[in-house]
Order: structure tokens, then sequence, then C-alpha cells
């Protein structure tokens, strides 16, 4: 079943990990996507894997410019742009008392007012389409409270907030706008942890096992396709059972 066979997403933080399998997928289906990401070496080479139907740029999500870059060239590709994936994020783990002010605004700069300027950016190009879906990229760590991770968990939680204030703005625009609850996913993000702290948190997830990054993808591509037509304003808990 090809569900995006004419439509164009843009991914941020699209070079590897969950952007990466999000739009490997997207193509195996039709779709077209533009990468936006600030590893351009990453991100090139995905682009030349997976040929036309892909295009790469070097984006910086704090900056506007950058948003406009990359909405242009989603338009390029022919067809209008269909979907928006705010999956650019940072994770740098400290409890309250050693997170300096410079790290806490990296954060919000970063996982929050990009994630406020990529929702603006598409707008337009979304309505001109006839409507779209934007999945934003939150966590379980903005579903519950989450130890040494102050910074990142008030920005995950923002997006909850943001999320469904966009999604009633944009309901008339025919815009749908979901969030992404990922838990402990395979990526380079929990690289960080120690053999005890990967235990411990195995053993905290009730399914028994860390995600993988097809597991959040096709989460995101059901919420991009419109087999998730009716659904606007939802959080989609990807944690294997870690919330309950």
């Amino acid at each position: 079943m090809a569900r995006f066979t004419g439509k164009t997403v843009l991914i941020s933080g699209g070079a590897r990990g969950q952007g990466a399998t999000e739009a490997r997928m997207i193509i195996a289906e039709g779709g077209r996507v533009v990468i936006g990401d600030l590893l351009e070496e990453q991100g090139r080479a995905l682009a030349a894997e997976l040929g036309a139907a892909c295009v790469f740029l070097r984006q910086d999500v704090t900056l506007e410019a950058d948003w406009a870059a990359a909405v242009a060239a989603a338009e390029t590709l022919g067809g209008g742009l269909h979907g928006l994936v705010n999956n650019a994020g940072i994770y740098v783990p400290k409890p309250l008392m050693e997170t300096d002010k410079a790290l806490f605004e990296k954060h919000l700069a970063v996982n929050q007012t990009g994630c406020f300027l990529g929702m603006q950016a598409v707008v337009p190009a979304m309505a001109r389409a006839g409507g779209g879906s934007i999945v934003n990229i939150s966590s379980t760590a903005g579903l519950r409270g989450s130890p040494n991770a102050i910074a990142y968990s008030s920005t995950k939680w923002a997006l909850r907030g943001m999320t469904k204030a966009a999604a009633i703005d944009l309901a008339r625009l025919a815009i749908r706008v979901n969030s992404v609850h990922p838990g402990p996913i395979e990526t380079d993000m929990i690289s960080i942890w120690t053999n005890e702290q990967r235990s411990a948190r195995l053993d905290s997830i009730p399914l028994g096992r860390v995600g993988t990054v097809d597991d959040v993808a096709r989460a995101v591509l059901f919420l991009l396709s419109d087999e998730s037509v009716y659904m606007t304003g939802a959080e989609l808990a990807v944690d294997g059972g870690v919330s309950l």
C-alpha cells in the first residue's frame, strides 16, 4: 500500500536515527522527503541513497531562514507539502541543580522554539496543498516526571501543549497536529547510558526491551497518513508501557 504517493514530507533532524528511518519508509511508499539536519555528511549520504525523491538541506531549526529554505525545497519537489515531522532535538541529562541557564536555554531553542518555528513555517504551504499533517516528537519525559532531565523534560512537556493549541488553530485549514512520545529507543541519544543505567531502564519497561527506530517510525507514518484522518491533538506513546 503506497500511502504517500504524490505527497512530500519535511523531516527535521532527519539525517540519522528515527528521522532517517521515517524518510526511507515514506519513500518506499511512494512519497518524497526533504531532510533537514546539521549533520551534513550523514544527510547527504542518506539523500544519495534514497535518490531523486529525497533532498537534503543543512538546517538549523532555530533559524527562520533555514525553515523557509526547507519549505521552499519541499514545494519544488512537486505536489505541495503535506507533512512535517518535528524530529530535531537534543538531550543533555542533568538534574536541576547542575543545569545552568545556558544549557536550559539551548534545550528551549532546539526542542521547543525549533518546533514552534517549524509549525509556523509549513502552514502556508500545507494550506496551499489542501491540508496536511504535523507530527511533533515529544517523549515519555513529556508524559511523566523524568530524573536528571529538567531542561529536556521542560521542552517535551511544552510540546504537548503546543501540539494541542496548534491542533485547534489549524483545524480549519485541514491541518492535523499530533504528538508522538517515544520511550527508550535504540539511537545515539541513549548511547551515553552506562551498563547499569541500561539494565535499570530495561527493568522499568513492561514489554522488556528498548524500542527500535522502526517502532517509532511506523507510528509517525500512521499519523502522517490518511489512516489517522480523524485524529488531531492526540498523544501517541511508543514506549513499551513505560508511561503506564
